[in-house]
């Protein structure tokens, strides 16, 4: 057995490369990287969108079956097959799906988290990852209003957040499977989908989804609400939940808040606020008023993915409520009861779905105390400047039509040259054009039944040049439009 141990030891050596090693990959990785952002601003060499796709025969995919190669073969597999085909995320000239662009210090950050490997689920495990994790929750609770008492988690991103906050509140609610019939949710036809899906993961599936109706500038209109509700009890149904948004996809609207928050104060409601796109907006002070309200809600999502430029994978859950969240989330294991003592903080894994839990905390914490606060307001600033220009250059368009002031940073527009079949028809012309162009990617939606273009801007990469060039192509498409209709 010991010669069987020494083999297997001999044969897996390659797991634990040594220094030099480590640094013949550290370059071929660095080199790839290095090319990667040295062209992300040349819309030439390295455009927001192709709309190519590679097919690749199986054998050449799994894993499990190919021949190990050389780093500096696999790095330029990844630059033929992963950067030369469909959307470029880390572009400025990605306009389309609110963007953040991911910021090098956290890339930086994830490397060493993976290096460190430090599991932040459970206080005892890392005390120092808990802790980091804890405090850029306050900071953040702090932003919005919330008490210090509040919980939260940072979670994989908006979805798993919304999943935390929407259970925490059947919890608190004491939402059950004979009162569930009877409950009734209200929300807007414009509530992020991540919300459907968390009503139905979390349980919530049978209970009676309104939404309430918008304004002209796409907001929840309290008084239909309250309407709603009433209407509702007099049916015999209880108003439970009530979930708004602040900064949604389609529009970047934020609901009425403080008018929401007085409702459900009156009616005895859990209000739940998606802020997943908008929420870091409130660190401009211009802005900050506009989310005023929030404050008073039970609940609350940000993405700093979004409003604070990170990578992919890192959203926040917050809580007013400690009780509750343990009560959905909270579990013990026999083989878990060392890490189950004298801990002198709540476990993240206690207040998550999540049990594995990646140290998400340092992607955020580092790029903070590096740059600070400040030029990530700046970016912020920006981006809403971007968004007030771009809407005032469309406007001047005699073809185009807006279909509201941008309120935070999504201009939503179409074409509007003939009846509506034809305006959907040349809007969807307009963005095939510009996706075949491939040097910006704007996306499309329906709004009111009619087909639209979103151009979301919140890539800290995205500057007045990258907006120009997009504002070009509407331009260029809307001159063509008499000889198109004709």
């Amino acid at each position: 057995m010991k010669d069987r141990l020494l083999h297997l030891r001999k044969q897996s050596e390659a797991l634990e490369p040594n220094a030099a090693q480590r640094e013949t990959l550290r370059k071929s990785v660095l080199a790839y990287t290095e090319e990667f952002l040295e062209q992300i601003h040349d819309y030439g060499k390295a455009p927001a969108f192709r709309h190519e796709w590679i097919q690749k025969e199986e054998t050449e995919t799994d894993p499990f079956q190919a021949p190990p190669l050389e780093i500096a073969d696999l790095m330029g597999r990844l630059k033929h097959e992963l950067d030369d085909e469909g959307l470029n995320p880390a572009s400025g000239g990605h306009l389309g799906y609110i963007p953040g662009g991911g910021i090098y210090a956290s890339s930086l950050a994830d490397y060493i988290a993976a290096v460190n490997n430090k599991y932040a689920g459970i206080y005892f495990v890392s005390p120092a990852a808990v802790r980091m994790e804890h405090a850029l929750l306050r900071s953040t609770a702090k932003l919005i209003g919330y008490p210090a008492s509040s919980v939260g988690n940072i979670a994989s991103g908006g979805s798993i957040a919304n999943l935390i906050c929407l259970v925490s509140a059947r919890e608190a609610l004491d939402i059950t499977p004979e009162t569930i019939r009877k409950t009734v949710i209200y929300s807007s036809e414009h509530a992020h989908h991540c919300l459907h899906k968390a009503v139905r993961i979390g349980g919530l599936k049978e209970a009676v989804w309104r939404d309430v109706p918008l304004d002209e500038h796409f907001r929840m209109r309290p008084e239909r609400l309250r309407e709603m509700i009433l209407n509702d009890q007099e049916e015999g149904l209880r108003p439970a939940l009530l979930i708004a948004s602040a900064g949604t996809t389609d529009m970047g609207a934020i609901d009425p808040l403080q008018e929401l928050a007085d409702i459900k104060e009156e009616f005895g409601m859990w209000m739940h606020v998606d802020a997943a796109y908008g929420g870091y907006f409130m660190l401009l002070d211009d802005l900050k008023p506009r989310f005023g309200g929030i404050e008073r809600s039970d609940s609350a999502v940000l993405d700093p993915h979004k409003g604070l430029f990170l990578p992919y994978g890192t959203g926040i859950a917050l809580v007013k409520h400690p009780e509750p969240v343990m009560k959905a989330h909270g579990y013990t294991a026999n083989y878990m009861q060392d890490a189950q003592s004298e801990d002198l903080e709540l476990s993240p894994a206690d207040l998550s779905p999540e049990l594995t839990k990646h140290f998400r905390a340092l992607r955020m914490w580092l790029p903070l105390r590096l740059h600070g606060v400040e030029p990530f307001r700046a970016a912020l600033e920006e981006k809403r400047l971007l968004a007030l220009y771009v809407a005032e250059e469309l406007r001047k368009i005699p073809q185009v039509e807006l279909l509201c002031d941008p309120e935070l940073s999504v201009v939503t527009f179409r074409i509007a040259a003939g009846d509506e079949a034809l305006n959907d028809r040349l809007s969807e012309e307009l963005l095939t054009s510009i996706h075949n162009n491939g040097r910006v990617f704007l996306s499309s939606s329906r709004v009111n039944g009619k087909y639209v273009l979103r151009c979301a801007i919140l890539s800290f990469r995205t500057h007045l040049e990258t907006v120009d060039e997009a504002l070009q192509q509407v331009r260029t498409f809307a001159e063509r439009l008499p000889q198109v209709v004709g």
